[in-house]
């Protein structure tokens, strides 16, 4: 029997029950029936922030970020890489730390980019300054 892992759905915040064996199927959102996983990182917001956080059974790497910031348009395109590599099994997201400046601060978010993987809402590990797709993926897997 497989474990059935909860996932949040990236448009509707809706949490879903998905067989861990299944989670490379493409999986749909019960409640809005759109992909569950887009290859894409998810926008964080006030809004959703702690429902990815804390009822995503995949571990949430998060891209803290501004759009004045050189460094993050650069990264941009690897986070985006990134995240076709690694879901479904990680979620990737980004939190503009100028629309959402609480957030940012509740971590001490000092510099940007700054990467922070969480798993079960809880921070395991944080890495600042700008990184290659490449490296993005290994950094993930080394803390996983």
């Amino acid at each position: 029997m497989s474990e059935n892992l909860h996932i949040v759905c990236p448009r509707c915040s809706s949490v879903n029950r998905i067989p861990q064996s299944r989670l490379s199927d493409r999986p749909k959102c019960g409640k809005c029936h759109k992909p569950l996983f887009s290859g894409h990182p998810l926008e964080l917001t006030a809004g959703n922030f702690q429902t990815q956080m804390n009822r995503n059974d995949i571990p949430l790497l998060v891209d803290f970020w501004a759009p004045w910031c050189g460094p993050c348009k650069m990264m941009a395109p690897a986070f985006e890489q990134a995240a076709a590599q690694l879901e479904p099994h990680v979620r990737l997201a980004k939190l503009n730390t100028e629309n959402e400046q609480s957030i940012g601060a509740r971590f001490g978010i000092r510099s940007i980019p700054t990467l922070a993987l969480f798993r079960g809402g809880r921070e395991i590990a944080r890495q600042a300054g700008a990184m290659g797709s490449a490296d993005i993926v290994r950094w993930v897997q080394a803390h996983l």
